[in-house]
């Protein structure tokens, strides 16, 4: 079930569907409203397929994939096989990925975090904290 506050601002994606699929670094679920994940195939589409890596990519990436509905009463099904993937039991996290939205098992995603916590202040100097370009955000 998508929590209200959710399911009101995902309401103009709502009547268009959905794309759940593996994560490619976490064993997490990855929800991409059709039209971001229409914009990332165009990217995808245009990859060479007659290199092999390239083609190795698309199959892994895409391996999966499940176009997903919510209901009316704001229920998603989760396909078992993808259930599987995750290893999700009981509780879920659903934790917005700017335009995604990760999919967790509660407890694998509390020891994500856990487990991210120590080198977070790293990381985002290293990402975030660049003050000779335009990337960073200061």
């Amino acid at each position: 079930m998508l929590p209200a506050a959710l399911k009101k601002q995902l309401a103009p994606a709502l009547q268009n569907g959905f794309v759940l699929k593996r994560a490619v670094f976490q064993s997490c679920l990855e929800l991409y409203p059709m039209a971001e994940w229409e914009a990332l195939m165009q990217k995808v589409n245009k990859l060479n397929r007659f290199k092999k890596k390239n083609n190795d990519f698309i199959r892994r990436f895409t391996a999966g994939v499940k176009i997903i509905e919510v209901d009316a009463t704001g229920r998603l099904l989760i396909p078992k096989d993808l259930v599987a993937f995750a290893d999700i039991s009981k509780e879920i996290v659903m934790s917005s990925a700017i335009n995604i939205i990760e999919i967790w098992d509660k407890d694998k995603y509390e020891q994500a975090i856990d487990d991210a916590t120590g080198d977070f202040a790293d990381l985002a100097e290293e990402v975030m904290g660049q003050d000779d370009d335009d990337h960073g955000i200061s």
